[in-house]
């Protein structure tokens, strides 16, 4: 009988993440993949989830990490907006007009 994931498991997400590598094919990455599945007693992925995952990931790595953002906008190669541009979602969501309450969200005090 044929098993269907409904969802991915946060295990099998580490193990897409992990195990894919730029000069490796998809298809080798979704191999790699099953045999976690079955190795951890999960069901299988189907290739198609496991290449929109792939596909994902390897986004998510190409974006610039935080701390070079910040030496671009020292060494003035980005405009300061591209620190607010980096900025996670929470670090967004203050009080209407409350730029203390911001500042302290953004700084940890």
């Amino acid at each position: 009988m044929l098993t269907i994931a409904p969802r991915i498991s946060p295990k099998l997400l580490e193990a897409i993440v992990r195990l894919d590598k730029r000069t490796v094919p998809i298809a080798e990455t979704c191999r790699k993949v099953g045999r976690e599945a079955e190795r951890l007693g999960l069901p299988r992925p189907s290739y198609e989830r496991i290449r929109e995952l792939v596909h994902e990931a390897r986004r998510i790595r190409r974006r610039p990490t935080t701390a070079s953002v910040l030496v671009d906008v020292a060494l003035r190669v980005r405009p300061p907006d591209a620190i607010a541009d980096q900025s996670p979602a929470w670090a967004s969501v203050t009080s209407a007009g409350d730029s203390e309450s911001s500042n302290s969200l953004l700084l940890g005090f």
